[in-house]
């Protein structure tokens, strides 16, 4: 069965490392769109960091924000939005501090955060393409939250958290590290798997049609909503053996070849 919609990661997957979109990931974009294929984004961003892709990209098919818990339109205009129960995001947000890890809070459609120059903050910057709100105590947007994530530079340690704090949580949010450095938590019941479920059934395709790319623990829901799921070269093993294909890295052109080869049959 043909491919009709493809559904693609964001950081790891679409774009490089240094988050730039290649020449060739773009070329593989517009050939999607000239062969009448849709296109679009699951990602763990923020709305506001899907803005400047989806121009780039020409997107017309709504996004999924915050691991498809928000979903928007390309001009980012809301179509839903899920946020974390307000007792579940106070314990989350106790934890990571009681962790020492640092603690961003996504709300009001903004990043709050409570020290502009903590780890990570410049790559956040460049990434969304926007300026943190600082602000003295997150506890008041805690009712709000969309996304909390946890931020550190010791790698292995956040693993640990991860397990720690999803087996604390339970079914309350989901917990996911998008990155090796940042811990997730975001609304309970729905992820990237369910954005691309909905969608596909707002779009009349079956899941043999869809094609999914993705490099994170995070994407694994997004394989299993697809006919084709595509992990990146640069994604941990555990993520390539639940794909049924595996592509190059994104520094190494891996999303235009998967298309290429994976959607297109290109040999």
């Amino acid at each position: 069965m043909t491919i009709a919609l493809v559904v693609s990661d964001v950081d790891g997957t679409l774009v490089t490392d240094d988050k730039r979109l290649t020449p060739a990931t773009v070329a593989a974009v517009r050939r999607l769109a000239t062969a009448g294929i849709g296109f679009t984004l699951a990602s763990s961003r923020p709305p506001v960091g899907l803005r400047a892709l989806a121009r780039a990209l020409d997107l017309t098919l709504p996004m999924g924000a915050f691991n498809g818990s928000t979903v928007c339109g390309p001009d980012l205009a809301p179509i839903s939005e899920r946020l974390i129960p307000e007792p579940v995001a106070r314990a989350a947000a106790e934890r990571l501090e009681a962790a020492g890890v640092d603690v961003w809070v996504f709300a009001r459609g903004a990043w709050n955060l409570r020290d502009a120059d903590a780890p990570y903050t410049d790559l956040e910057r460049r990434t969304l393409q926007a300026d943190p709100n600082v602000v003295s105590d997150l506890g008041p947007l805690l009712g709000q939250a969309a996304k909390i994530v946890g931020v550190s530079r010791d790698h292995a340690g956040l693993a640990q958290l991860e397990e720690a704090l999803a087996a604390e949580i339970g079914a309350g949010a989901a917990v996911h590290r998008s990155q090796p450095y940042y811990l997730d938590v975001t609304p309970p019941g729905i992820d990237k798997g369910s954005f691309v479920a909905e969608l596909g059934r707002r779009l009349g395709l079956p899941r043999e049609r869809v094609a999914t790319l993705g490099d994170a623990a995070n994407d694994i829901a997004l394989f299993r909503e697809s006919g084709i799921s595509i992990a990146m070269g640069n994604a941990t093993p555990a993520v390539q053996r639940a794909a049924s294909a595996v592509t190059s890295s994104n520094e190494e052109d891996g999303f235009a070849r998967a298309i290429s080869r994976f959607v297109f049959g290109d040999t």
